[in-house]
């Protein structure tokens, strides 16, 4: 039986900790792109940080299911939804649309988490506060990314690109309910469960697809370890504890950080120009998510008190 979401202090911290990891990860894949194909950086740092969190699992004993192993074949499903099936989608995506309109199709999430979540997780209605404040932080990231989101990239496959994107962000959602509905899982075996599936799909499409890549330099590889250790292998087993205590309603909030996150680095570290809608897009997603959260953050406030 699935459990009400019980949402904490350290929810509110794990769930600011992934925003701010997962917005930093697109200016260092960006680094690894100058290394390596872009199916490859995905098969590179899946591959990587699946033989890292196999290892801490074996180290603590391989134990996966407290039930009966009838539930691998959800699990699988888990695992291809997770990582395999949008890192796919996503990186040949990337080949044909705007990275605004990925930034976009990510946040669309949120959205897509809230009545799948409504009928299929308990404790998880939409109501019409929750809903609110969910588009309040949808139109802070349309503000932040601006009309560069829903101008054409000009490329012939841009529609099925979009297509991919929009695939992807329902994958996401897809495998954040099924991962809630799981029995009692030891989420370091589910972690490396679904890293170790998506490594088994991707490498060989990407063996198909670009063939053996040459050796990259010792800064591409390092590039690649740390894409697979922190935003991959630390926050993947992030994103499976605030799915399962939480609940993947509360954990999509982590897509309205991102695109924030993504351009406050851009700033600070890149020399990027400050975007006029900064301020604006900062208060309209905090409001969106103090507005969609606001009994959990009550409470959080009461036991404090």
């Amino acid at each position: 039986m699935t459990r009400d979401p019980e949402i904490t202090a350290g929810s509110w911290l794990m769930v600011g900790t992934l925003g701010l990891v997962w917005g930093g990860t697109f200016m260092v894949q960006k680094l690894a792109l100058d290394h390596m194909a872009p199916i490859w950086v995905a098969a590179g740092r899946i591959s990587f940080a699946a033989l890292i969190t196999a290892f801490i699992w074996r180290l603590r004993g391989g134990g996966m299911f407290t039930t009966q192993i009838t539930d691998w074949p959800r699990l699988i499903w888990v695992s291809m939804l997770s990582a395999a099936i949008p890192f796919m989608f996503l990186a040949w995506a990337q080949q044909h649309v705007s990275s605004a309109f990925t930034g976009v199709s990510m946040a669309a999430v949120a959205l897509i988490v809230l009545p799948l979540a409504h009928f299929f997780v308990p404790g998880e209605r939409m109501t019409l506060r929750r809903t609110f404040g969910f588009l309040i932080g949808f139109a802070g990231v349309l503000l932040l990314i601006g009309p560069a989101a829903f101008a054409s990239s000009g490329a012939a496959l841009e529609s099925l690109g979009q297509l991919a994107c929009l695939t992807a962000a329902s994958c996401y959602a897809v495998s954040s309910i099924l991962m809630r509905r799981l029995p009692p899982i030891d989420p370091i075996g589910l972690s490396a469960a679904t890293l170790m599936f998506g490594a088994i799909l991707v490498v060989p499409l990407a063996l198909i697809k670009a063939g053996i890549p040459p050796m990259p330099a010792p800064e591409g590889v390092a590039i690649v370890a740390a894409l697979g250790l922190i935003p991959t292998a630390a926050a993947g087993l992030l994103r499976i504890l605030v799915i399962r205590t939480a609940g993947p309603v509360f954990m999509s909030l982590t897509n309205y950080q991102v695109p924030l996150w993504s351009v406050v680095f851009g700033v600070t570290l890149m020399g990027e120009p400050v975007p006029g809608s900064l301020i604006w897009a900062a208060l309209l997603i905090l409001s969106g998510v103090g507005l969609s959260q606001y009994g959990a953050l009550r409470r959080l406030f009461t036991q404090q008190g």
